[in-house]
């Protein structure tokens, strides 16, 4: 069955926190070179998903679409604004998902949890370096647990390596401990660029309505993906290493409790 024209709505922009909520079943196919006679993945659209695809440098969420099937979630991904939700049904020879059907989404809540925790702590980063006087434009983020890191795009002097690292992991965690709310909300473009500091990327079109994800005083920043409630559930943040090369400077990262 083809998938949908139009966009799925991503229900973890209304409500970032929430592990399970309904839908209904659009299509359900085939996987691209997952041929069901040997046991291939499927491909399950729905009308609305909180399931965070992979992207923006963080993992995709996993879990469970349930029904009178159980079809368990091993990836998502997005392609043209339609959310992909590939996996298996549990029993691989009883019912399975028809179109309009009713469902219930259940992610993963401890793989959701330190996704979350891991893209926050990214952009914890962004605004350290601010806060340090590095205005470097932020470029690739991974926020896997294999290695997390952020880059930017400007180098720090080789002499100054160490103690920016040993500077931004302070900074960090002083942030981290004093607490903040993280505000994650769809604005108006004038009001979003005003909450990251007076200006947006110039790839955010000036009639869009920007998400912007702000850490307590913090400035903003666009983003798409889920971060925790507030700045004290990061965690321990460790710079691990920092480095430059070809006029990025890569700072790696890990976290703890």
């Amino acid at each position: 069955m083809a998938a949908p024209a139009g966009p799925t709505r991503l229900a973890y922009f209304d409500d970032m926190w929430a592990l399970r909520a309904p839908a209904a079943v659009l299509s359900v196919h085939q996987a691209p070179g997952c041929p069901q006679e040997e046991g291939g993945r499927r491909a399950v659209v729905l009308d609305a998903t909180i399931f965070h695809p992979q992207g923006g440098g963080q993992p995709a969420d996993t879990g469970v679409i349930v029904s009178a099937a159980r079809f368990l979630v091993e990836d998502v991904r997005v392609k043209d604004g339609v959310v992909f939700h590939y996996g298996r049904f549990e029993d691989a020879d009883g019912e399975e998902l028809s179109q309009g059907q009713s469902v219930s989404m259940e992610i993963d809540a401890d793989r959701r949890k330190l996704n979350s925790r891991l893209h926050s702590a990214g952009h914890l980063l962004d605004s350290c370096m601010t806060n340090l006087g590095l205005h470097m434009e932020p470029g690739k983020g991974y926020h896997f647990p294999d290695g997390p890191f952020v880059e930017y795009k400007g180098v720090v002097p080789t002499d100054q390596l160490q103690d920016t690292k040993i500077q931004l992991e302070k900074e960090a965690n002083e942030l981290i401990s004093k607490g903040a709310k993280v505000l994650v909300s769809v604005f108006p473009y004038e009001e979003a660029a005003k909450l990251c500091g007076g200006a947006l990327p110039s790839y955010i079109s000036e009639d869009s309505t920007p998400r912007i994800v702000k850490f307590g005083d913090c400035p903003g920043c666009p983003c798409g993906g889920t971060h925790v409630a507030d700045i004290t559930d990061i965690g321990n943040l460790k710079v691990t290493n920092i480095r430059v090369k070809k006029g990025v400077t890569k700072v790696s990262y890990s976290i703890s409790p």
